[in-house]
């Protein structure tokens, strides 16, 4: 009866998976419903196979009792009562009448996994283990049974361990993810609002509550953590200038890069703002169009473009969208690092704000080295250079230009 009601109440990817896997990783944000989903695993598990030796390894003790156990959504609360033989708080063990058996573990102590033997296993909140032991020592002891498994539920952080597991994918690794606003029906509204309003879009709300693995590149000229400490929510009313850059993609098919197309503004006490990115994977006339109703919602002085490539292009595709468009061209004379130095170094100072989020720009430049972008083109860090670049260097006087309608 229990199995019912949580096969009927549960979400699809909360359900233990079928197939011939080894490990089931599940990657979810806050309250999305972890726990509950690995104890319903664990004591289905158990409650099918008499004799079932199953560990419970959590970040400590009182983390696998307090939790995984006695919480309000571990195995105690959807175990029936009637099958519950023991509960042993100073053994940490929780023994079922058909034989089964639950044993905690710390992943502080790993060496106490040494020598006992699993059917199955539940590893929660791998990413908060201060021990990669513990893990090694897990699977070690995981090889009773003709296919003994793991279930992992945690919230992701960018350390090894995870990033290792999910390389096995399609391999002996199966992963689900989730977010937080998955389980938003049994979740406070409120909270789950607030939340998302103070950290929507921040490294530590993507990986808390969308269960990304942010990470910043070794080496990177910008990271994560410094572009959360400067972000705004609001556009200042005392922008002096506002302009348009665009890095063109060459080519314009299927496979072509994307068009860096993003909008900068200087405030009168010479700070900087990163007001949007409308990047792309787009058509010439795409890009242009773009470019011009970016620049009339934001009120842009000037759309400036990189010409190495596309020579007039980008003004000719700019003037048939708007005729009086107000343009310069840029060519690149330095190394596309050399050229983002400058501009990294106004972070550095702290005076340049990026308002809201713009997580695609944002994941490019924490991957940007002084070699450049490993693994693609930074087509967006390459516009937002070049705005600021514009910006520090470009005339403060620049006109606005309208186009009026007679």
């Amino acid at each position: 009866m229990a199995r019912a009601k949580w096969l009927l109440a549960a979400r699809p990817e909360q359900i233990t998976p079928q197939g011939d896997w080894r490990i089931w990783l599940v990657l979810a944000g806050r309250g999305w419903g972890k726990t509950l989903t690995g104890a319903q695993d664990a004591a289905y598990f158990a409650l099918w196979n008499d004799g079932a030796r199953i560990a419970i390894v959590a970040p400590t003790h009182a983390d696998a009792r307090d939790t995984c156990v006695e919480g309000p959504s571990g195995l105690l609360s959807v175990l029936p009562g009637e099958c519950v033989a023991s509960w042993n708080r100073s053994l940490s063990e929780l023994i079922l009448k058909n034989g089964s058996r639950f044993k905690l573990f710390s992943a502080d102590e790993p060496e106490r996994l040494r020598g006992p033997q699993f059917h199955r296993a539940w590893a929660d909140e791998l990413a908060a283990w201060k021990s990669p032991q513990a893990f090694d020592q897990l699977m070690m002891g995981l090889r009773l049974g003709t296919h003994p498994q793991l279930v992992i539920t945690t919230t992701p952080k960018p350390i090894s361990i995870i990033k290792d597991l999910v390389t096995r994918v399609g391999k002996d690794l199966i992963v689900t993810r989730g977010r937080s606003e998955e389980n938003a029906v049994n979740l406070a509204p409120q909270v789950l609002a607030d939340l998302r309003e103070r950290y929507g879009g921040t490294r530590l709300g993507r990986q808390e509550l969308d269960a990304e693995i942010v990470e910043d590149m070794e080496g990177a000229l910008w990271s994560h953590a410094a572009l959360d400490a400067a972000r705004v929510n609001d556009i200042p009313d005392n922008l002096g200038r506002i302009v348009i850059a665009i890095d063109p993609a060459v080519t314009s098919h299927s496979n072509s890069d994307e068009t860096g197309v993003v909008a900068a503004g200087q405030s009168a006490d010479r700070k900087f703002y990163v007001l949007a990115d409308a990047s792309g994977q787009m058509t010439p006339d795409g890009w242009a169009r773009r470019a011009i109703a970016l620049r009339d919602e934001l009120g842009a002085d000037l759309i400036i473009g990189e010409v190495n490539e596309g020579g007039d292009l980008i003004e000719r595709m700019l003037r048939l969208a708007d005729p009086y468009v107000a343009f310069k061209a840029v060519r690149a004379t330095k190394a596309k690092a050399v050229r983002a130095f400058p501009v990294a170094a106004l972070y550095e100072r702290g005076i340049v704000h990026h308002v809201g989020t713009h997580k695609a720009l944002e994941d490019q430049m924490c991957k940007f080295t002084s070699s450049g972008l490993k693994d693609g083109s930074p087509d967006r860090v390459d516009a937002l250079v070049w705005a600021m670049t514009e910006l520090m260097h470009g005339s403060n006087h620049a006109p606005r230009v309208r186009n009026i309608g007679f």
